[in-house]
């Protein structure tokens, strides 16, 4: 594939967090792009205001006719997609030139300076830094990220081909497309067993990823992978000790395999969040950014849009909007809640992504959800996926210990919110509560 040669890039689930940056990247560099997606949202209403033009009905009528010229026209799609799809139906059975979105995103990084960061949990936030720090080094770098960068507004931090910065995502064994040359492992929690069958499945793929490195691997400190080492307090070749909180941030010093570097500062909330931010460090070192630089840019790191993102902060109310899904990032957020609010009242409203993720987790989901003092559940976001028989939230709910929670319709939670006395309130999940965030704001700042 060359992609000079390509003009026209048609992309079938354009509004996915990965497949939205790829979008932005070629319209971008110059080429002529649109899609479809199932549902509008505020990344397909952004794509949009950039002049790409978005459908919602799986309908080949609707494909621009430009899309439908073979020469010269490329076709990424995404794996959420079913292989039902007509439109998709459509390209393959007419020859069309038709890859997936990691293979693409192999493409385009292949021939540069790949940064590739992996992991269960925190690749999101590590990668989102990392892409921070080199564009505030002014080095040219594209930067692909799987959640809105408050700095930029984007999942995409666009800039030249000889540096990438990727988040390597194992979902569907994507990342095995990737040719990284520094990359780092931030974590291999049991996660996608829809895909992978067992969790020593989930670890092989990682491990072929880690083989993919050309350079320098970096690894959380206890995976069981040979690497430079990051770690909090635990003797790692990148280490942070001496953590506090001051003001509401994070301060703390780094023990690297060549100095001790005192008081790096980060404006983000969450122990998880100094973890990644020492992963990014080590990437950054070793890429040949200096300390001074990196710190600096630290400062100026806004974080993530649904990344414990502040809808609302005041004395008597706070809420929260945060992407987690899995319950190792929901016992991280609440793990943060209670370390910055330990005396308040906390509300958590979640929505569960993906029946058999569920199902897959769900003591483990309920213990996490327990630490809430109140939970209300919303129906489980099916995503990809059809039913499963006996997977409900009423399930799910069953198996939270507590008296204060409940199953609530999307049309009753304002209702059923501002029914709750809660000081704190953290909405959570990966399907489309994110889009109900806005609504509880403005009803709880007229109440307030």
């Amino acid at each position: 594939m060359n992609i000079k040669n390509i003009h026209n890039v048609y992309f079938i689930g354009i509004g996915g967090i990965g497949m939205s940056a790829i979008a932005s990247y070629f319209k971008s560099s110059g080429k002529n792009v649109a899609g479809y997606d199932k549902d509008a949202s505020q990344i397909t209403n952004s794509l949009q205001k950039n002049g790409i033009a978005i459908h919602f009905k799986d309908s080949i009528d609707l494909i621009p006719l430009e899309f439908k010229q073979k020469n010269g026209t490329l076709i990424i799609y995404t794996p959420a997609v079913s292989i039902n799809h007509s439109e998709l139906n459509y390209f393959l059975t007419n020859n069309f030139s038709v890859v997936k979105r990691s293979e693409i995103l192999g493409e385009i990084t292949k021939n540069s300076i790949c940064l590739a960061v992996a992991g269960t949990h925190g690749k999101t936030t590590t990668s989102t830094i990392l892409g921070h720090i080199l564009n505030e080094a002014n080095v040219n770098a594209t930067s692909f990220l799987g959640g809105i960068s408050e700095n930029y507004n984007s999942n995409l931090i666009f800039g030249g081909t000889e540096v990438t910065v990727v988040e390597a995502d194992e979902f569907d064994r994507s990342f095995l497309k990737l040719s990284p040359n520094i990359a780092c492992i931030t974590s291999m929690d049991a996660d996608h067993l829809d895909i992978y069958g067992n969790h020593s499945e989930l670890e092989k793929s990682f491990s072929e990823f880690a083989a993919k490195v050309s350079d320098t691997l970096i690894v959380r400190k206890g995976l069981p992978l040979h690497g430079i080492t990051f770690g909090i307090e635990e003797q790692a070749d990148y280490d942070a000790q001496n953590i506090r909180i001051q003001n509401g941030t994070y301060q703390f010093d780094i023990q690297t395999p060549n100095e001790y570097i005192k008081n790096i500062q980060i404006n983000l909330p969450g122990k998880h969040n100094v973890l990644n931010t020492v992963a990014a460090l080590a990437m950054a070192t070793i890429f040949g950014i200096s300390i001074p630089v990196i710190a600096k840019a630290l400062l100026t790191f806004k974080g993530i849009k649904r990344r414990f993102s502040y809808k609302i902060k005041t004395e008597n109310l706070v809420l929260i909007d945060d992407y987690a899904h899995h319950p190792t990032e929901i016992n991280a957020v609440i793990s943060s809640v209670k370390e910055m609010y330990p005396t308040k009242k906390v509300l958590g409203i979640f929505q569960p992504h993906l029946f058999s993720r569920t199902k897959d987790f769900a003591d483990d989901f309920a213990k996490s959800l327990s630490k809430f003092d109140e939970i209300i559940l919303l129906n489980i976001y099916p995503a990809r996926e059809l039913p499963i028989e006996g997977v409900t939230s009423e399930w799910l709910l069953s198996k939270i210990i507590g008296n204060n929670k409940q199953v609530s319709s999307k049309e009753k939670l304002v209702e059923n919110v501002l029914k709750s006395n809660a000081q704190v309130i953290v909405m959570i999940g990966a399907g489309d509560i994110g889009e109900l965030v806005d609504v509880i704001k403005n009803n709880l700042s007229v109440e307030n």
